[in-house]
């Protein structure tokens, strides 16, 4: 790890004073700390935000509020959030190990850097760390890589898990910067790569998530996360969904789906949406609606079953909320 300045600002403003070119926020540090010690990142100066005020859970009127300093573990125990969404407690309960969730925050957790092993490994070439320099995936060992949304310049999959839960549920990120505050659309802060995968989000130059807003949704009570992955704990998804049922008997009234591990970006299914809606809830209707999913993916030598597999959770879970009647 390298040499670096240390500050811990009390307010909003000092924090956005100390950003320039060469600074990064600090909260749990779960991401930046591992890459500094890898120096995959080398601050000059690191910003330590936890004395912001970006906390809080609370539910209202405008849906389901959480802070950016929260942290995941606090966000899945709470029982505003497990009762109302529990696809998002599960996303969280199912990240990481029991010790990084209770440092974690949600702010930082949106933001973290892909897993991809080329990205870490500076002997190696990777787009997203320096650009220009080829994507080692792409003829590497590739099991874990996407197979939606990718490019020539990189095919790395996006590493968060409650993101997709929350893309399935129209989130909204707040964000703050020199410029005065704003509000994104969770998907459509996340940027496909392209030619720029360097350039992961909308967050702008020394801008701060200072929380999320998940809007009402009465039946995403009736939601669920799945994820499937080489073994039960403290490992990324191979596939997974976040999938949320509005049911009038055996009837299918509407329906939210996303997935992760497959996509460059939390992936939302809206055809699948769509597809469910005036259905009978029934295996052979879930067999059929995700027949197409994922038939124009671009899978790899070592990743060729991920469509297949995505396909096969997506019933698993739409059968496990929507029963077998």
């Amino acid at each position: 790890m390298r040499p670096y300045d240390f500050t811990r600002p009390g307010s909003v403003r000092g924090a956005l004073a100390e950003a320039h070119a060469g600074s990064a926020y600090l909260a749990g540090g779960t991401t930046l700390v591992d890459l500094m010690k890898l120096e995959v990142l080398a601050p000059s100066r690191v910003v330590d935000i936890n004395r912001l005020p970006f906390d809080g859970i609370t539910v209202d009127s405008d849906g389901l509020h959480i802070g950016a300093l929260e942290r995941m573990s606090d966000v899945a125990a709470d029982q505003a959030v497990r009762t109302g969404f529990p696809m998002i407690s599960q996303a969280l309960e199912l990240s990481a190990s029991p010790q990084l969730r209770n440092m974690a925050s949600m702010g930082g957790n949106l933001l973290q850097r892909t897993r991809c092993s080329y990205f870490r490994d500076l002997t190696t070439p990777c787009n997203k760390r320096t650009p220009g320099s080829g994507c080692a995936a792409l003829t590497g060992h590739n099991r874990m890589h996407a197979v939606l949304g990718t490019s020539e310049a990189c095919v790395a999959t996006h590493p968060s898990d409650v993101a997709v839960a929350l893309v399935a549920l129209d989130a909204r990120v707040h964000l703050e910067g020199r410029d005065g505050d704003r509000t994104v659309a969770l998907a459509d802060f996340y940027r496909l790569p392209g030619q720029t995968p360097q350039v992961e989000n909308d967050l702008r130059p020394g801008e701060l998530i200072t929380g999320l807003t998940v809007p009402p949704l009465p039946w995403a009570s009736r939601s669920l996360y799945l994820k499937i992955r080489d073994r039960q704990s403290y490992e990324f998804a191979l596939t997974s969904v976040a999938v949320a049922l509005d049911l009038d008997g055996a009837r299918i009234r509407g329906a939210r789906v996303a997935a992760g591990g497959v996509g460059t970006r939390p992936w939302r299914l809206g055809a699948v949406e769509q597809a469910l809606v005036g259905r009978t809830a029934t295996p052979d209707t879930y067999e059929a609606v995700v027949a197409s999913v994922a038939e124009d993916a671009r899978t790899l030598p070592h990743n060729v079953f991920k469509p297949a597999l995505l396909r096969r959770t997506l019933v698993r879970a739409l059968v496990t909320l929507g029963g077998r009647s």
